[in-house]
């Protein structure tokens, strides 16, 4: 299971003991970082793990009731729908309360399944057996929902470790009435069968792959709660409305979105409100975008493909003088290229751009200037044929 960056010659993962957990999240998809592992036990710690399932599609909680000391990525044996069922040790100790806060679970839950054993060699037999029989199942689930004309798409099927069970996973856009379907499914398979319907990010995030970005997808690494993303998103951090780029694999606007919208909220704070109009001599000046690096509002004016870049004062001001009824003769937009631009006072700063080869190339020559005979090619360069070292001077010198 291990990835090419942390494998070893035996396809385990190198240096964590999960064999299959390491930090990149490319062996174990929602890796989580146990950063209490070193505390000590004691008659008040946790005594529920986390364990996961299907290369960390899914997790769930379960209560150590043995007297064993599970370590991260062991396989253990757990309840089951009338049997039992196999997965990896994602999470123990204290930070599972954390985790279990967050998903808001009981740790005194009475309903919460036990662990029942460290996984031994049938069990693991047992599993890769049933492991196997995944990849069909799906491509004959899918033909038979084709077949009964159903209007959803099969994404998944995950088989319990003892094959008593499968759950099958799908997406719908409207309900679908697939009582004849789990009859169907019983008799072919041979299972307790459960559906569960997802939604097209659930999707990505099982399949994973690699964004536009060049990083692996948030939602098969770390991401876990999904929020609602709009176009409003977009039009906050002036990006264009471009559906091809702002979707992401699965046909959504990407989570992305929302990771720096909160930033731009607090900096639009500082630009005037209702100044998407401004009246001049020449016509209305409409905005077209903000520039919160710079404190910059673009104008552009009728019957002029031009756009002029106003200071946040300057076009605050003549929102004040039209509101008075005082209509100014010009804009007064900034020169950016005379460096006007750099007195205006910013709360964020662009370091982009502000070192770059040219300046250390000055300098550098600078330096050979001021300092002719000190190059490095001078001082370990070895004499030329036909000259020699020269005979000491009485005074120390050389002649």
């Amino acid at each position: 299971m291990g990835c090419e960056n942390c494998g070893d010659s035996n396809g385990k993962a190198a240096g964590c003991k999960s064999n299959g957990g390491c930090s990149s999240g490319g062996c174990n998809r929602m890796n989580v970082y146990d950063w209490l592992a070193n505390m000590p036990l004691t008659d008040d710690s946790c005594r529920v793990i986390e364990v996961t399932f299907n290369n960390g599609s899914r997790k769930d909680f379960f209560r150590n009731t043995t007297t064993n000391i599970f370590e991260k990525g062991e396989m253990i044996s757990i309840e089951g729908v009338s049997g039992f069922d196999v997965g990896s040790v994602s999470l123990c100790g204290e930070a599972v309360r954390l985790q279990m806060k967050k998903r808001s679970v009981d740790e005194t839950d009475p309903a919460m399944k036990k662990v029942l054993r460290k996984a031994n060699d049938r069990d693991l037999q047992v599993y890769e057996q049933s492991k196997s029989r995944e990849r069909a199942t799906l491509v004959r689930a899918r033909a038979i929902a084709k077949q009964l004309n159903l209007n959803m798409k099969m994404s998944e099927v995950e088989i319990q470790a003892d094959g008593r069970k499968g759950t099958f996973f799908y997406i719908a856009d409207d309900r679908v009435d697939f009582r004849e379907l789990i009859k169907i499914y019983a008799g072919e398979f041979k299972l307790k069968v459960e559906m569960k319907q997802i939604g097209a990010r659930q999707e990505a995030a099982k399949v994973g792959g690699i964004g536009s970005c060049g990083r692996e997808l948030c939602c098969s690494t770390w991401l876990t709660d999904f929020k609602s993303v709009n176009t409003t998103a977009a039009r906050y951090q002036n990006l264009s409305i471009n559906q091809t780029k702002l979707s992401g694999q699965c046909g959504r606007l990407k989570c992305c979105l929302n990771y720096e919208l909160d930033t731009y909220l607090d900096a639009l704070q500082g630009f005037p409100d209702n100044a998407d109009t401004l009246q001049v001599a020449t016509g209305n000046a409409l905005l077209v975008k903000k520039d919160i690096f710079k404190n910059i509002m673009w104008y552009v004016l009728p019957e002029s493909s031009k756009q002029y870049p106003l200071t946040i004062e300057r076009a605050r001001k003549i929102k004040q003088l039209n509101m008075q009824g005082t209509i100014p003769d010009s804009l007064e937009p900034i020169d950016l290229s005379t460096g006007k631009a750099k007195e205006i006072e910013s709360g964020f700063v662009d370091l982009v751009g502000q070192i770059s080869l040219k300046t250390l190339e000055k300098t550098e020559r600078k330096k050979k200037q001021a300092h002719p005979g000190k190059g490095y090619m001078q001082q370990n360069s070895p004499p030329q044929q036909g000259q020699g070292r020269g005979r000491r001077d009485p005074r120390g010198g050389r002649k």
